[in-house]
Order: structure tokens, then sequence, then C-alpha cells
């Protein structure tokens, strides 16, 4: 019997690969804009509005991570046994109520603790949201591409994510300006609620009938790759919930233009170069990116103005960008057959973890020694996954499984 995304594949093998996976990146980018338009703000209004310190900043911030760490297991169990589709909905539905959470925190600004623990909450059910969606996404757009554009699926579907990071950072920083965090709130329920439309329009994957591997057997072939992407993934945490900070502490103007930068050559580097890991090794691709990356961590810790920073921003954006795709061809490929779904969700799962380590973590530092002693810390683990990378790129040539080097 065929696969049931193979025969999807075939139907649409006159299109392009753009035309057979955009509805996914449609609803992808719908989603995610959610999390642009909060970027900027979110820091500033835990931090000005709320009074709390960097700690609870990175708390609030790092709560998403850690709610889609703990739902990413269950996300892609659904998605490999419910469909996709089912999972995706279910997280636009939760994204709607973060929303409405956000909303609600409002109504206890003179008790700060109260409305921070609100948001908190807000942030928590928002993780489990985005968890549901970028994994079912994730296993929709795998059987959508096919294996030969395995990577090439991964980028272009994070890209679609950083697209919306791009648009909603200074949509946001208007947003919030003009009209508070109340703007904030009503976005984070609309937003999905769009998306909510579309997939419901879309035709479902049919989860493949053959017997699944469990859990313990897919988190031990993904994670080495796993933890390379944890380490790296600490220079976008600290981009995300640090960034605004360092701008606003330095008198800077346009903290948004950072966040744009960096989301603005994480897509180019993916439209462009997307298809280098598949053509190239995703070991190899992932080393050369984790060194720029490193690089423009490196320069916004230096930074003398504005536009260096930026500069650094986009240089991580645009080494960030390969480094998720170049270790989830290794993850992919290493799993066991008919795990797409959890496997890609066991190894983001390392990425949540990494990014809701990072904020409380990177709050502490920034508390002892200051904002930019930040993005120091965050160069020095980012060259920490290159050993990895070595590593799983001496196993290539070797030609060994992946799970005996593990």
């Amino acid at each position: 019997m065929p696969d049931p995304g193979t025969s999807q594949l075939s139907t649409a093998g006159r299109s392009s690969f753009a035309v057979t996976i955009l509805p996914v990146l449609a609803f992808t980018f719908i989603t995610f804009m959610v999390t642009g338009i909060a970027m900027p703000v979110l820091p500033l209004h835990v931090h000005d509005r709320l009074g709390m310190g960097t700690v609870m900043v990175g708390l609030v911030t790092g709560a998403q991570f850690a709610m889609a760490l703990v739902s990413r297991v269950w996300a892609g169990t659904v998605a490999d046994t419910a469909g996709a589709k089912r999972a995706v909905m279910m997280g636009m539905v939760a994204a709607v109520g973060a929303g409405l959470l956000y909303l609600l925190s409002l109504r206890y600004l003179g008790t700060p603790v109260l409305s921070a623990s609100v948001l908190l909450a807000g942030r928590a059910l928002l993780g489990g949201a985005e968890s549901f969606v970028i994994t079912g996404a994730l296993g929709w757009g795998l059987v959508l591409a096919g294996s030969r554009h395995t990577g090439k699926a991964i980028a272009w579907i994070g890209m679609a994510m950083y697209v919306a990071f791009a648009i909603g950072a200074p949509l946001g920083t208007a947003l919030y300006s003009s009209y508070g965090f109340a703007a904030i709130g009503l976005a984070t329920a609309l937003f999905p609620l769009a998306g909510l439309g579309l997939v419901a329009l879309l035709r479902g994957i049919v989860p493949s009938s053959r017997g699944r591997p469990s859990f313990v057997q897919v988190i031990g072939a993904v994670s080495l790759p796993g933890v390379g992407l944890a380490l790296a993934s600490l220079g976008f945490g600290a981009i995300t919930t640090f960034i605004s900070l360092l701008f606003a502490g330095k008198g800077w103007g346009g903290g948004w233009a950072a966040f744009t930068g960096f989301s603005g050559a994480f897509v180019i580097a993916r439209l462009f170069f997307g298809h280098l890991p598949d053509a190239l090794g995703g070991a190899r691709v992932a080393l050369v990116c984790l060194l720029v990356e490193a690089a423009g961590q490196m320069l916004i810790w230096l930074a003398p103005t504005p536009l260096v920073a930026i500069l650094g921003a986009a240089l991580t954006g645009f080494g960030y960008s390969l480094v998720y795709p170049g270790f989830g061809i290794e993850a992919v490929r290493a799993a066991p057959s008919g795990s797409g779904a959890l496997a890609m969700g066991a190894f983001t799962a390392f990425l949540d973890l990494a990014l809701g380590v990072s904020g409380p973590l990177l709050g502490w530092v920034a508390s002892g020694t200051g904002i930019p002693s930040v993005f120091l810390v965050s160069t020095v683990v980012v060259l920490g996954a290159t050993g990895i990378a070595i590593r799983l790129q001496r196993a290539a040539k070797l030609r060994l499984p992946l799970k005996e080097e593990i």
C-alpha cells in the first residue's frame, strides 16, 4: 500500500516545490506572527510597565519555551497518529486562549506580581500552542516534500516562521506604542483565529498505519544533533529576550530593527541556501553556520553603536538559519521509520529546552554583570556546538549509523 503522503506528492509533481508546500508555509506564517509581535515589546512591558527585574523577564519569556518542551512529545504523537491537521488546529485554538490571557493580565496591573503570573500562564499556553503548530507543520511538510527534500522542507517552514518574526517585530512595536499591551493581546488572539479558517479548508495527511517506534527509541536517535541544536539556540534566545533591553539600556532607539535584521538575514539565508544541507551534508553546513552565528553574537557584545548591534543580529540570524535544518537532517536520517513528526518534535524539544533554560539563566548573568555580557556567554556556548557538528561530520564520512555514535 503506497504511503499516503507519497501519493499527494506525486499528484503535485508537476508543480514546483514552493507551490506544493505553500499552504503549510501560509498557516505557519499566520500563527507565528503572534511571537514576532510580542518579541520587542514583552520584555519592555514586564520590565518597565510591571517593574520586574531581568530574572522575571527571563522567566516570562522562557515560560513559552518550557511549555513547548513539555508538549513536544504529545504534539508529535498526535501528528503521527491523528494527523498533522489535527495537531495544527489544536495548537491554533490554544494560541487564541493565550491571547485572551494576555488581555486578562491587564486587569491586574495594580498588582504587578499577579499580572505577571497571568501573563506567564498565557506565555506557557502559547508555548504549547506553537509546539503543536510547528510539529504538525513539519510532519505535514516532510510528507509533502518527500525524502529528497527533507532539509529544504525544514528550512522553508522555518523560513515562514522567521518572516513572521521579521514583519511582526515592527508591527508589534507600532501597536504597543499606539495602543499599549492590549493591542498585543488582541493580535495574539486574532492571528491564530484567522489561521484556523485556512487550515480548516486544507486536506489533511492520512497517518501511516505502520507500527511506530517508542519515544525512547526516537529520542535516543536524535539526541546528538539535538544537543547541538540546543547549544546553537542560545544565540537566538539571547536576542529574543535581551536585545530590546540592551538597546534601551544604551539609550538607542529602534530595538525592533535588531529583530528584523535577525529575521531578515535568517530568511535570506534559507531562501537562497536552504538546499545546501541536502546537497553538502547537514553537519558540514551546520559547522560553518555555527561560526557565523558566534561571530554575530560577539559583535553584539562589542557593539559601540546600534548599527553594529543590528549587524551582529543579522549575522546571528544568517548563521543560525541553517543550523536547524543542518542538524535536523541528521536527526531525521537517524530516526526510526514512520516517526517523522515525533522525530522532529523530539529534536525540536532540545531547542525548547535551551530557550526555556536560557531565559532565566541569562537573566541571572545580566543581573550580575550587565546585559552586554549575555552575548559573550552565548558566543562561548554556540561555539561549543561546533564539536558536535564535527563529530557528526566524521560519522557521515565513515558511513557509521548515527545511533552507534550516540
